[in-house]
């Protein structure tokens, strides 16, 4: 969903045991921590999944532009309507989506190599990990970047964490949130979900109203919102405090 040069999460407890490497085709950049280097078939996938997009825009323009929900398109790939199903759920086009789902799915494939893996994703996280984890959010300059953390405990299942931001990066938002965080078992959903809800966030008077919004959507298991000075959670993001990063 978010290009930017700063990533939104920062690791925090040792991963030691896991790679870490970067992969990154046009707008999909890739940071991918795995149990050994992984950047072919990394890179492999990417192009799998990147391909299915742009064949499939080609043939329905309206794919690519759209910022309502579509109607479902047959046939199409899994991973076309996964991207029309999670924009509806959340009320956005499809493309909303776009960098959860590739997250999501180069990562399950990865899995046949490796048995843990944590993908992120311009903003986007794919996790499957054994062992519970922190990581520290970075927010610009919401005066909770770098000192809130979510502990993360997949517990060996995949789960995806995806975040937008109104105020970092070059992505669509019709919100002002400094973060707005959703926890999900989809990615595709998770990132639609953190779009759809950011767009509702002008000031953090909004932020009640927004989590409202996000919690009756089926699927979503968590909500985190930074915006201004105020925080707002509910479910089942853990967040943590931690000391302040560079």
């Amino acid at each position: 969903m978010l290009k930017t040069k700063e990533r939104f999460y920062r690791f925090l407890s040792s991963e030691s045991k896991l790679i870490c490497f970067q992969v990154m085709v046009a707008e999909t950049d890739l940071y991918v921590y795995a149990n050994k280097d992984l950047k072919q078939e990394t890179y492999e996938f990417i192009m799998k999944y990147r391909g299915y997009v742009e064949a499939f825009i080609q043939k329905h323009p309206i794919f690519a532009t759209s910022l309502v929900p579509l109607a479902s398109i047959e046939p199409s790939p899994k991973i076309i309507s996964e991207m029309i199903i999670a924009g509806q759920k959340a009320g956005v086009g499809p493309m909303a989506a776009i960098a959860g789902i590739i997250a999501e799915m180069v990562g399950k494939d990865l899995l046949q190599f490796s048995d843990e893996i944590i993908i992120e994703n311009g903003g986007d996280l794919f996790i499957n990990k054994k062992a519970s984890f922190v990581v520290g959010v970075y927010a610009g300059k919401s005066p909770f970047s770098n000192r809130i953390g979510i502990k993360v405990n997949s517990k060996g299942k995949p789960i995806s964490i995806c975040t937008s931001s109104g105020t970092i990066g070059h992505s669509l938002s019709m919100g002002k949130a400094h973060a707005v965080t959703i926890l999900s078992k989809s990615a595709a959903l998770a990132d639609a979900v953190a779009t759809s809800t950011g767009n509702l966030i002008q000031s953090a008077n909004d932020i009640s109203d927004a989590i409202a919004f996000a919690k009756k959507i089926e699927g979503v298991e968590g909500v985190l919102i930074l915006a201004d000075d105020k925080m707002g959670a509910w479910g089942g993001l853990e967040i943590v405090p931690i000391k302040a990063i560079s």
